[in-house]
């Protein structure tokens, strides 16, 4: 009776194990997906130098109650790069989560492709607007009770020396399957930043996989769309890979709970490519406790 007992609690940690198993996606044409994870490589560098991109941003600037000077002058309170507006380019009136734009005379600012000299910059209530200039962009951003400007140069010197991300080699081992723990949708989890704000983030489940023997898990954050958006860490953060963590995206299932997490798309957040960015951290449960030899490699010294 003893024996029979070992053989069913052996058999029963044998099943289980095998519940643990890494499963690579099944039934891939490794030649299309060569060609697949390529061009989303070319993508994400292309990104990059475009008007979107995070290579051509040239300052962002954290605005107080009150009036805020801007322009190329050392005095103002932001300051614009040299020669690309006057020494007095105007002022931002931050009022009550509201900002507003005053123009200098002589001075032509573009409010959403229309020439004015004052007007809204941020309302809560309104879509964004981007004040224009010569070959700078501006706009208002807000995190959490912070509002800033972040400034844009199409011109920006770093668009002619960037160079192409450098990645890990494509292993499709790394395309794994795993699966949802769907979550209440009033479920959050708090996500802190670089500038050191916590909040809470919409969180409506878990992707659970298998590694080397052992079950994980991520928690996602959703964004509305059809994908999951995942922020992680793992252990070639700051060696090979950016420091605080890499960003993921994984579609979401059309119906059930099996999903293909595929690591190969890892990507650096835009803190990797410029100090101007307010990049989102991995919460502690999604440090995963081992290495992830796929996707983007760290870029620059940011």
């Amino acid at each position: 009776m003893k024996n029979v007992l070992r053989l069913c609690i052996l058999l029963f940690i044998t099943i289980a194990g095998c519940n643990f198993k890494e499963k690579p996606a099944r039934d891939l044409n490794e030649e299309a997906y060569f060609k697949e994870i390529e061009e989303w490589q070319q993508k994400r560098n292309a990104y990059q130098v475009s008007e979107q991109g995070w290579v051509n941003l040239a300052g962002l600037f954290w605005l107080k109650e009150g009036i805020n000077t801007f322009g190329s002058g050392k005095e103002n309170d932001l300051v614009f790069p040299e020669g690309k507006i006057a020494e007095r380019g105007g002022f931002m009136l931050l009022k009550q989560g509201i900002v507003t734009l005053e123009s200098a005379p002589g001075v032509s600012i573009g409010l959403n492709d229309q020439a004015s000299s004052s007007g809204v910059l941020y309302h809560p209530d309104s879509s964004k607007i981007i004040a224009a200039h010569g070959s700078l962009r501006w706009f208002v951003i807000k995190r959490d009770d912070k509002y800033g400007v972040r400034l844009r140069d199409f011109e920006n010197p770093l668009l002619k020396s960037f160079t192409h991300i450098e990645c890990f080699s494509i292993d499709p081992k790394w395309r794994l399957e795993g699966r949802v723990e769907w979550a209440d949708s009033s479920r959050t989890i708090d996500i802190t930043n670089v500038l050191g704000q916590t909040g809470p983030q919409r969180s409506v489940g878990t992707l659970v996989f298998a590694y080397g023997g052992s079950e994980y898990r991520l928690d996602v954050l959703d964004e509305g769309g059809d994908e999951f958006f995942i922020i992680f860490g793992d252990e070639t953060n700051a060696r090979e890979t950016y420091g605080a963590g890499r960003y993921m995206y994984v579609p979401v299932p059309e119906k059930g709970d099996q999903v293909i997490i595929d690591f190969n798309k890892a990507y650096n957040p835009p803190c990797a490519f410029t100090e101007f960015a307010t990049c989102p951290l991995p919460p502690k449960q999604n440090i995963l406790p081992f290495a992830v030899p796929v996707g983007e490699k760290n870029y620059g010294d940011h």
